[in-house]
Order: structure tokens, then C-alpha cells, then sequence
């Protein structure tokens, strides 16, 4: 059977770098964010759903969603951005679980879905097990503010406006302490895949 397995963090927790782990173990990972990009691209059914809604002022001349400017009509507007989400979340979604499928179908060991706004946006349905991401939060802080070059203020208001990552941890199946060096977390990684069953070749 295959281990569905929900991968998320918190802004600046690094989730990213667990995520590209699972390629060492050649265990396949649906990128949510990277769908998201996906479909909106001409020709997609939530493109054609934003250019209805919000009109020719949201494309590039090649005719592509400009984000930055859909991004601008969005902020500060929840009714536009309850809109937004209302076309594309669905979209990616269905993706999501035609991806998850098809590994499922071809008999993996394990898929990962790496969905940020995991349990934000109650999506734990969609996998077996969970693991987050996790380091102190004035780490993240730091690491945001290094990563972005934010000001403190603007960073905690990022950081706020997600579910903590200690509440996060509570809820997960398996917590990776991401405070320490790359190898350290891999260690950790590694054997907790070990434990569910996932890695046969801990050492590949």
C-alpha cells in the first residue's frame, strides 16, 4: 500500500529543503504551489474562469496571468481574493488527487503531497500521514527576515497570519526539528520514512 504523506511547515520553517530530500529517495512529491502555477496557465480552465472575472488587465502581453498585477487587485480586497481562491484552489485539488492516484496506481512505496496551508486549508483527508517541518519561531523569524530582508514587523504579521507552526507540530503524525544542520535533519527524515515502512534501502 502506498504512504500518502502530507508535507508542511510554516513560512520560513524549511519545508523546501525536506521536500527535495524525498528526490534522494526517488519518492515522488506534488508540489502544490507548483500547481497552482500550472493551472492558471492559458488555457486552463481557472485561466479562462481569472480573465472572466477580472479582466484583460490581469495578462501579459504573451497573454499569460501577470501575477504581480492580480496580485495588487487582490490585497486588501477579501472578496476578490475569496474569489480567486474560489477558481483555482478547485483546480489544483483535482490535480492533486489525479497526481496521487497515478503513484498510487503504480504501486510506490510512498508519494508526498508538499501542501504549505495544509491544515489551513483541511486538506489532512488527502494523505495518511502527516509531517511538519518545524524550528523555533525565533529562528523563523530570522530566517524570514534574512531570507526576504523584511523588516521584524512585516515578518511577524507573515508569520501571524498562518496557524503557529507549535500548533502545527501538535497535530502532525511525525515533527522533523529542522533547527540544526541540513544532515541533522536527514537523519531525522530518513529514519521516521524507516519507520513507516516507506525506505527499504535507508542508505541509497
Amino acid at each position: 500500500m502506498t504512504v500518502v504523506i502530507g508535507l508542511t511547515g510554516s513560512i520560513a520553517t524549511g519545508k523546501s529543503t525536506v521536500s527535495r530530500m524525498f528526490a534522494e529517495w526517488d519518492i515522488p512529491v506534488i508540489d502544490a504551489d507548483k500547481l497552482s502555477r500550472e493551472v492558471v496557465e492559458p488555457g486552463e480552465a481557472a485561466y479562462e474562469k481569472i480573465v472572466d472575472f477580472f479582466g484583460d488587465e490581469v495578462l501579459l502581453h504573451t497573454g499569460e496571468i501577470d501575477r504581480p498585477a492580480l496580485g495588487k487587485i487582490i490585497f486588501g480586497d477579501e472578496e476578490k481574493r475569496k474569489r480567486l481562491n474560489a477558481i483555482v484552489h478547485p483546480e489544483v485539488r483535482k490535480r492533486m488527487i489525479e497526481k496521487r492516484e497515478y503513484y498510487k496506481e503504480r504501486g510506490e512505496n510512498a508519494v508526498v503531497l508538499d501542501i504549505p496551508l495544509l491544515y489551513e486549508s483541511g486538506l489532512t483527508d488527502y494523505v495518511n500521514r502527516t509531517m511538519v517541518v518545524f524550528v523555533d519561531e525565533e529562528i523563523q523569524l530570522q530566517r524570514l527576515m534574512d531570507r526576504d530582508g523584511s523588516a521584524r514587523e512585516d515578518a511577524n504579521e507573515r508569520i501571524a497570519s498562518q496557524i503557529s507552526i507549535k500548533e502545527k507540530a501538535r497535530m502532525a503524525d511525525a515533527v522533523i526539528d529542522n533547527n540544526g544542520s541540513v544532515e541533522e535533519t536527514k537523519i531525522q527524515v530518513r529514519k521516521q520514512l524507516e519507520e513507516w515502512g516507506v525506505l527499504k534501502n535507508p542508505e541509497k
